[in-house]
């Protein structure tokens, strides 16, 4: 039986009411992978004419899965498509072991879904460097096929969580002046959060009938702004999937230049994004970090990553202590360009620090009273050009030790 961890306090009330997206089927079973008494593979189908994009991780040790996953991408979809995705192994560090299961997993949901195996994309997540028992999951692909739901999106985003404490879902509808199109996404992610892609396990689905060169060009830029800003503990997974499938189903055309389109799938990739930070193991708080005034927005993001995966400025998050000198210390260690007296700090709406001193105005009160906050806002000014960014993340607290320390047993 999996170990049931308290729900993450900065968790959203309930799992959104998501849409069906026409075109697309889910199916969940309990194949035993790693976990008992709880369902731990997903399958979804998308019929015909679906094309599907994705991004993943640049880990130089990416998981098997992965690597399949990335040699299959580029193909167009007149067969559809089978996402499988299963928590509890990684199936990553396995060698040829590996590369043998995901062969046989991908050939045994062809065979059983009638799609080729260049067709068949999956993703797995949980401990890395054990063998996956892939025969626990070709066995139950038959009860997948045959438990196939328009409606099963939630069971498949409660079936690949591994120590999330919540499911993850988000949603849009967009009405375009050729029609309406909806969206609908899940993800996991809890820990090894750090952007280098998409830290995490995110599928996405829409009606909207795309071309994969547009669809893949849109979820790309997206990206760098959602799932590239986040951090929960610098740590970049070796497994991470972000898979979407546009089914044409409700036969609107979007294309590139669909602004509105983008800008609601920006907002279920961003949703989704936070979700992950907010579900971050061991998570109390969830914090913003705005960087301006960079000579880049390069620069920007550099100095924002610094203080959001510094365990001095993140510890001292989760004592709730505004000790706004490990801010500077981030800042300092960067490597990009600063100029202490030209900085500006902010704990929300309360000026900390300016032109390399604390303000004046500024009092131990104002400050601690923010830090007791569920969410907080550190503000950045380099006082240098233009550049800025925003980055994502949450506290460092003792639940994060007690969760990885016994992660494998």
């Amino acid at each position: 039986m999996a170990k049931t961890l308290a729900r993450s306090p900065l968790a959203p009330e309930g799992f959104p009411a998501l849409p069906v997206i026409d075109g697309v089927r889910f199916a969940t079973v309990q194949a035993g992978v790693r976990y008992q008494g709880r369902t731990d593979v997903m399958l979804a189908l998308l019929d015909p004419g679906s094309v599907v994009a994705g991004v993943f991780t640049r880990s130089a040790t990416r998981a098997a899965p992965v690597l399949d996953c990335q040699r299959k991408i580029g193909g167009e979809a007149p067969d559809g498509a089978a996402i499988l995705v299963n928590s509890g192994n990684a199936n990553a560090f396995t060698g040829k072991n590996g590369e043998e299961a995901v062969g046989h997993v991908t050939a045994a949901v062809a065979k059983a879904t009638g799609l080729p195996d260049t067709r068949v994309f999956t993703s797995s997540t949980g401990v890395i460097g054990e063998p996956l028992k892939h025969e626990r999951i070709t066995a139950k692909l038959d009860e997948l096929v045959e438990g196939l739901d328009p409606a099963g999106i939630e069971s498949a985003a409660k079936a690949i969580m591994t120590t999330d404490t919540f499911p993850k879902g988000a949603t849009a509808e967009v009405d375009l002046p050729q029609g309406r199109v909806k969206i609908a996404g899940i993800a996991k992610g809890s820990g090894m959060i750090a952007p280098d892609m998409a830290t995490m396990l995110v599928y996405i689905f829409t009606d909207a009938k795309m071309s994969r060169t547009d669809l893949q060009g849109m979820i790309s830029a997206i990206n760098e702004r959602t799932f590239n800003c986040i951090t929960v503990d610098s740590d970049t997974s070796t497994s991470d999937t972000l898979l979407m499938g546009a089914t044409g189903a409700s036969g609107v055309e979007v294309g590139a230049q669909d602004s509105a389109f983008a800008e609601a799938l920006e907002g279920v990739m961003l949703d989704l994004a936070h979700q992950v930070v907010r579900d971050g193991e061991g998570a109390t708080k969830f914090v913003t970090i705005a960087v301006t005034g960079a000579e880049s927005d390069a620069d920007a993001r550099t100095h924002a990553l610094s203080i959001a995966n510094s365990p001095l400025v993140k510890t001292a998050v989760a004592g709730e202590d505004p000790n706004w000198g490990r801010i500077v210390m981030a800042i300092g260690k960067s490597g990009a360009a600063a100029d202490r007296d030209l900085l500006t700090i902010r704990f929300g709406d309360v000026l900390v620090a300016e032109k390399g001193w604390v303000s004046p105005s500024y009092s131990e009160e104002q400050g601690a009273a923010k830090m007791k906050q569920p969410e907080i806002e550190i503000g950045v000014d380099l006082g240098l050009g233009s550049g800025a960014a925003t980055v994502w993340t949450c506290d460092l607290t003792h639940g994060y030790i007690s969760i990885n320390a016994d992660y494998r047993s």
